[in-house]
This record gives structure tokens, sequence and C-alpha cells, in this order.
């Protein structure tokens, strides 16, 4: 399966269930079921923007693709975009998050909420188990694709099924204690279960808006540029040249790559097909040769040309 075809899937099924979360949370009165779809709804709303930028990427990658409507007009390709996508995702999920703890924190303060804890716990059960199975099958279909977006979108979902999971808690408890002596807790139990979820939930798309940030400030990946640089290095002991300069960023699943090579001045003419066995021999040892890589390399005598 591609990772469009995933993505269609998690987009149907996500709809789905946010559109229950908020007919289920408004028919039980609760403020936490509501947040639920709403939150599913937003993420699903960023899983259809993360379709349209894998279906440009992909075709921007094709061969032949260059000539074609829109991607003649963005020539370094689309890879700029999904960093963008994923670090909205990121913001968003986390802004109606404070959003929801604080009308928790309200809700607490004005005396809780009453609900019917028969249709929340129902839709809890429903929902754990869809997010769950959800999160499995994404994060199987990734080990092969190996997709920033799936990525996110399995951890969105797990994020999902650990929420619903602990407002299912949450509810059982409520339900529970209805006519005993600690009945006086059940307004209390939505604003609560709704806090907790929150302040869990809240710093885990921090890591995914830092990567973005990172990718599109074109932060150079240390790892990528030491390796760039050992191969770079070799091929100018190798070949007797002055030195060269590496330029290295990621850009989501995109990796751009620049090297320049100083030649001695008055170096002996060579034909261009040589020129090219030399950057076959450098790709080759960069690795990674996938429709993902941008690869330069330019041979020169003025070090200004490189720099």
């Amino acid at each position: 399966m591609t990772e469009q075809g995933v993505l269609r899937i998690s987009i149907g099924v996500t709809l789905l269930l946010a559109l229950l979360g908020i007919v289920f949370g408004l028919l039980s009165g609760s403020y936490a079921i509501v947040f639920d779809g709403v939150y599913a709804l937003t993420d699903a709303s960023m899983t259809v923007l993360a379709l349209v930028v894998a279906r440009l990427i992909a075709t921007s990658t094709a061969p032949g693709a260059s000539a074609k409507g829109l991607v003649a007009h963005f020539t370094m390709g689309f890879w700029h975009l999904e960093p963008m996508v994923l670090g909205l995702n990121g913001i968003l999920l986390i802004s109606a998050s404070v959003y929801a703890l604080i009308n928790a924190v309200g809700s607490l303060m004005s005396g809780g909420r009453a609900l019917d804890f028969d249709q929340a716990i129902l839709y809890a059960v429903i929902t754990v188990a869809v997010a769950l199975f959800m999160a499995l099958f994404v994060r199987r279909a990734n080990r092969t694709i190996r997709s920033d977006f799936l990525a996110l979108d399995a951890k969105a979902w797990l994020m999902s099924a650990g929420l619903t999971f602990a407002l299912l808690v949450a509810f059982l408890v409520g339900l529970a204690v209805q006519g005993t002596p600690r009945a006086w807790i059940s307004p209390y139990i939505d604003p609560v279960a709704l806090a907790v979820v929150c302040l869990v939930i809240i710093p885990l798309p921090f890591a995914t808006v830092k990567q973005a940030l990172a990718d599109i400030l074109l932060v150079t990946p240390p790892a990528l540029k030491e390796h760039v640089d050992a191969v770079a290095a070799a091929i100018v002991a190798r070949y007797g040249f002055l030195s060269f300069r590496s330029y290295v960023a990621r850009v989501g699943r995109g990796r751009q790559i620049e090297l320049y090579f100083i030649v001695p001045q008055g170096w002996p003419a060579m034909r261009l097909e040589q020129w090219d066995v030399i950057r076959d021999e450098i790709g080759a040892a960069i690795g990674d040769d996938t429709p993902d890589r941008w690869l330069t390399i330019a041979f020169t005598t003025d070090p200004e040309w490189a720099d």
C-alpha cells in the first residue's frame, strides 16, 4: 500500500470518529468528548493537507515530471511543504489541547457539569477500539514506506486512543459512584478527565514541531554533514584536489546536498565523461540514491564559486 492510500483510509476513519465524537458529546453533555471530536477533526484536516503534499512530492519526483503542469512552476520541488504541514499540524493540536485545558479549569471552578455516563461510555469503547486498530495499521504500513507523515499519523492515533481510554476510565468511575455517598464527585468527572488528558498530550507534538522548524530553517543535520564531509575528504585525497565545500540540509523527506571541489589551477584537461565518473563515485559513496536526494557536485579552480 502507498503512503497516499494509507492517508486516505486514515482521513475517512478520522472524519467518522470526529462526527461521532461531536454528536455523542452533545448528547451526553460531555465537553471532553466534544473536544475529542474536535481534536480528531483538526487531525483529519491536517491529514488532508499531508495527502496533498505527498501527492505533489510524488508527482515532482516522477520521471519526466519537470515539464508537467504545476511542477514546472516549482522546479526545486515540493519538499519544503512537508515540514510546514507537520509544524502546522503540531501547533494546531497543541493549541486545541491548551484551549480545552482552559475550558476544563473553568468548568471545575464553576462546579463541574452533569452528563449521561451510558452514552459517554459507549462512545469511549468504540473510539478506543478503532483508534488502536488504526495506530497499528498505520505503523505496520509505515515499516516499508518510512514516511514522516505516516509516523505522525500513527502517533496521533495513539494519542487519540490514550485520550479516549482515560475518558473511559473516568466515565466508568462516574457511573460506579452513582447512588453512593461519593456521587457528589460526578459533576467533576468530565472536567477533571479532560484536564488530565490535556496535560498529558500537550507536550507530545513538541518534538515534531521542533524538527519541522529545523527543516524550515534549513538547519544542517550533523550526522548527514559528517558523512558527506568524510566522503568529500576521501575524494580530495584520492584525486589530489585542494579542498572542498559542502552544504547540507534536510527538508522534510528531502536531502539537499551541494559539494564543490577546489581543483588546482592548470589541472590537466579531462573529458566530461571522466568528471561524470568521479561524480558517480561520490554519489555512490554518499548513498541514499532516491528521488528525494538532491545532489549537486561541481568542480572549480576558484574558491569564490564554492563559497
